[in-house]
């Protein structure tokens, strides 16, 4: 554990603000422990933690936990759980309150916690509050995953601080399972995005001595970011953020915010998104008729695209026989069964090669797709997460959006959208039965995919919320392998893995 120099309060509003801050880290896992003498603030703080976390608009009553000991909250962005431990006496009553559980599960605060210290977990944040009226001493003590915390939070500060948008207020927007996650900056009524996306650091080698990260060409920092948003916006004038400010070695940058309606809201809103779909389209005809440009030049560096590869695309359907197989038997697929796979898979990626591969997003879908409708033509699609674009094939970025993993797209809806781009396609040597096959092969390649890593996102990272969208994969993997140059495909997963062709089907 680290401790770190007393902060000085003066007021109550200074209190709150500081529990603002600490709420935009807030997660999961993570506990604050506070303490000092009756009066001090703890449970000011406690509160002002919970609103925020709430969202300032929202009113609702925050008690006092000392009678009830746990108190949870699920107004909150993440579960939240407030607990007073003064009325125990003995550490062998923690266990009958089943705190340690909660820890596990919320983002916890807790008050009066001498009691509790040998269940808190190392990510532990001590703040002890001395003083009266409302000027306040604090002694912090941190530990785990607040001390990382605190010293990004101040590489922030100082950005934010040497920017046009010093003294601008700040709110969490939103974080991933990923290294990003964004804040919402705002002063005198205007509006902008702070994207933090520090280095990520290698995993462990996976093939080839690489980790998984590399093979696939996955941003592993914010240069990525800056370079394609940069080249999208101002090359070809489509409306990816615009980035404002950007300090590439520390991981920061400053973009537009480009509003609220995501597809996939829209969708499940009921909205009718035959204009937002086709806009899309258009959007995605119009870049395969642009000249590919894989060296981007931007923000004093070069960045190189990096091409959708073979290793790339069977490491990534790799994780079917790696992480979906587990899912069903719970034991690793045998190393022949992953070979003849990865064999069949050899055969048919060649045939999905453009001969002059194009930048291609990878992760065309609802949750990246903006309708901007104040705005013209294609330019009415807005684009974010373009992090891990790659020069590929047309075709995965019209199959990604038409085949959206998280909601359903109607069938009528679909095949026009496709409809639309094939007759928007008019650039020479277009060929739509080449097209048709490279559509197919590459959303089977992208189901395939995310079977692997839905699976894999509940068996390692303990999310189980994904494997709720797999029927929907599970369709379109079936849909694709109907297509004649797949037959072998087909059958080696009728034979090896039927489950994956009918998963929520009788």
């Amino acid at each position: 554990m680290t401790t770190v120099s007393s902060l000085h309060f003066q007021n109550q509003m200074e209190t709150e603000a500081f529990a603002k801050t600490l709420a935009l880290w807030a997660r999961p896992g993570l506990v604050i422990a506070l303490e000092g003498d009756l009066g001090a603030g703890k449970s000011t703080m406690a509160r002002a933690l919970i609103r925020a976390l709430a969202g300032e608009a929202t009113e609702f009553d925050i008690p006092s936990p000392t009678f009830p000991i746990i108190q949870t909250y699920d107004v909150t962005r993440i579960p939240v759980a407030h607990v007073d431990l003064y009325r125990l006496s003995s550490a062998e009553e923690i266990e009958g309150i089943g705190l340690s559980e909660v820890i596990s599960t919320h983002f916890t605060m807790i008050e009066w916690p001498g009691l509790a210290e040998n269940c808190l977990p190392l990510s532990t944040l001590h703040i002890n509050l001395q003083g009266s009226g409302e000027s306040r001493q604090v002694q912090l003590a941190l530990g785990g995953a607040w001390i990382q915390i605190f010293t990004r939070n101040k590489s922030i500060e100082y950005f934010i601080a040497n920017s046009n948008w010093k003294g601008a207020s700040r709110a969490f927007f939103e974080g991933d399972a990923s290294s990003r996650r964004y804040e919402k900056l705002s002063k005198n009524g205007e509006h902008v995005l702070l994207m933090d996306m520090p280095q990520r650091p290698d995993g462990p080698p996976v093939k080839f001595g690489k980790p998984y990260s590399q093979i696939a060409h996955l941003a592993e920092g914010i240069q990525a970011v800056v370079s394609i948003n940069t080249h999208l916006n101002q090359d070809f004038g489509y409306s990816a953020p615009v980035v404002f400010q950007a300090d590439i070695p520390s991981g920061l940058a400053m973009m537009e915010e480009l509003g609220n309606n995501v597809y996939g809201k829209l969708m499940l809103q009921g909205k009718d998104m035959t204009d937002p779909m086709l806009e899309a389209a258009a959007l995605l005809a119009d870049l395969a008729q642009r000249a590919p440009l894989s060296r981007l030049e931007n923000w004093g560096a070069t960045f190189i695209v990096p091409p959708y590869d073979e290793q790339a695309q069977l490491i990534e359907v790799g994780l079917l026989p790696q992480w979906f197989w587990q899912h069903l038997h719970g034991t690793e697929a045998p190393v022949d069964l992953e070979g003849s796979f990865e064999e069949i898979w050899k055969t048919l990626l060649p045939l999905a090669r453009q001969a002059t591969p194009q930048i291609v997003l990878r992760d065309f879908h609802s949750p990246n797709l903006l309708w901007l409708p104040e705005r013209q033509g294609i330019k009415r699609v807005g684009l974010i997460d373009t992090q891990d674009a790659v020069m590929g094939h047309a075709a995965y970025d019209l199959v990604s959006m038409i085949q959206d993993a998280r909601v359903d797209i109607p069938d009528d809806l679909a095949s026009r959208t496709f409809a639309h781009y094939i007759a928007l396609r008019r650039d020479k040597g277009f060929s739509e039965t080449d097209f048709c096959t490279a559509y197919a092969i590459l959303g089977a390649q992208r189901a395939t995919k995310i079977l692997g890593i839905f699976a894999r996102l509940n068996k390692r990272d303990g999310k189980p919320a994904y494997l709720k969208h797999m029927p929907r994969v599970s369709r379109y993997l079936a849909q694709n392998l109907q297509h004649p140059e797949l037959a072998p495909l087909k059958h080696w997963f009728e034979a090896h893995v039927p489950e994956a062709l009918t998963i929520g089907r009788a």
